[in-house]
């Protein structure tokens, strides 16, 4: 197997698409702007919103050139003799999805961050609308074959599932943000054909995930509870993931929302404020007692070692803000969230250049991305 190399690095290209995607849901959501998405052409230019745009173009950049700096350490990683084995061990093999879930992320900044600076994009969305369902529907066969044979994997072979750790659930984090992206056309087309049917692949990959989130997350646990103390300390921000996942079936279900009432005559009323707050109340707690739990991690380990692992503590902060704009538009629109989200926003940013740094320092010193 290639040196220690671990497909958990496309993870540093998640977590910087999902940084820019903070800052265009924050505008999105909280500055008054014509219907559909916002645009460069529709904020006011203020100090704060140019500080903002500043910080979405570098997280845009940064999501782009990890990804590029990352394609030729995994195809070597693919091509390794010793790489069936690492796929056929269920304790390990969820680590593969990692790319899949940057490479939806990727359609995301597309649409999002990227779109807002392009007019070209902004003004002919629907004009883009068929080719970016195209690429989103090979990107879903994709994952959902993959995601099925990992699946089939964990029936056939023998392990200890005593072993298991919060890492299982990136099967439902990479089913989630396929879905995210699929619900987003689903809500923006004009075409009720192309709407209809992303919606309906979209509810059969989340239908999925959702499954697999409960029935994992339940396995989980019952393996924790039944286990002497906190797992290995690699295995630590994992617990942290269950974040994401509310995230990305929150915003999944808010956009079938908008789907129904928009192609299908729906009246939703005060469905969307109940998905979306209840979704960040049960984040708010759950951020909490992580960090309570991850204290003693964060005082002996986190600031002396590194471990490709750690970058799983980006996407919940993340996470979190990102779904604090939504409440923000349907319930909660005051100050105090706008402060919540900003200081979340600029504690991940920290994070992010602080795992960046001892990501590059690693590589510099045993010439890997990924080495621990």
């Amino acid at each position: 197997m290639q040196k220690n190399f671990s497909p958990l690095a496309w993870l540093a290209p998640l977590g910087a698409g999902g940084i820019s995607i903070i800052t265009f849901a924050f505008f999105n959501y909280s500055l008054t702007h014509p219907a559909g998405l916002i645009n460069f052409s529709q904020t006011d230019g203020g100090l704060l919103v140019r500080i903002l745009e500043g910080n979405m173009l570098l997280f845009i950049a940064l999501h782009l050139l990890l990804t590029i700096f990352l394609i030729a350490p995994l195809v070597r990683f693919l091509r390794d003799e010793n790489y069936q084995n690492f796929r056929d061990n269920p304790l390990q093999n969820s680590a593969l999805l990692a790319p899949f879930i940057s490479a939806a992320m990727t359609l995301n900044v597309l649409i999002g961050p990227i779109r807002y600076f392009v007019p070209a994009f902004y003004e002919n969305l629907q004009m883009l609308m068929l080719p970016g369902f195209i690429a989103w529907v090979v990107l879903w066969i994709l994952t959902m074959r993959f995601v099925v044979k990992l699946l089939a994997i964990s029936f056939t072979k023998s392990f200890d599932i005593a072993k298991i750790s919060f890492g299982w659930l990136l099967h439902p984090f990479t089913l989630g943000m396929v879905t995210v992206t699929g619900t987003g056309v689903a809500a923006m087309a004009a075409d009720a054909v192309l709407a209809n049917v992303a919606a309906f692949l979209s509810l059969i990959s989340g239908s999925m995930g959702l499954f697999l989130l409960f029935v994992k997350t339940i396995s989980i646990f019952k393996s924790h509870f039944a286990a002497d103390g906190l797992p290995a300390k690699q295995f630590l921000p994992s617990f942290l993931i269950v974040i994401p996942n509310i995230t990305l079936y929150a915003i999944s279900a808010f956009r079938l929302g908008h789907w129904l009432e928009k192609f299908h005559a729906a009246e939703l009323g005060n469905y969307f404020k109940i998905v979306m707050t209840t979704a960040f109340a049960f984040e708010t707690w759950y951020l909490f007692f992580g960090f309570v739990l991850l204290a003693d991690y964060f005082r002996r380990h986190f600031f002396r070692e590194y471990h490709v692992s750690q970058w799983g503590l980006v996407c919940p902060l993340v996470a979190y803000a990102v779904l604090g704009s939504f409440v923000y538009k349907v319930f909660a629109p005051i100050l105090l969230t706008k402060i919540v989200i900003l200081t979340t926003t600029a504690v991940v940013v920290l994070l992010f250049f602080f795992l960046l740094k001892k990501m590059f320092c690693c590589r510099k010193s045993c010439g890997n991305f990924s080495c621990e």
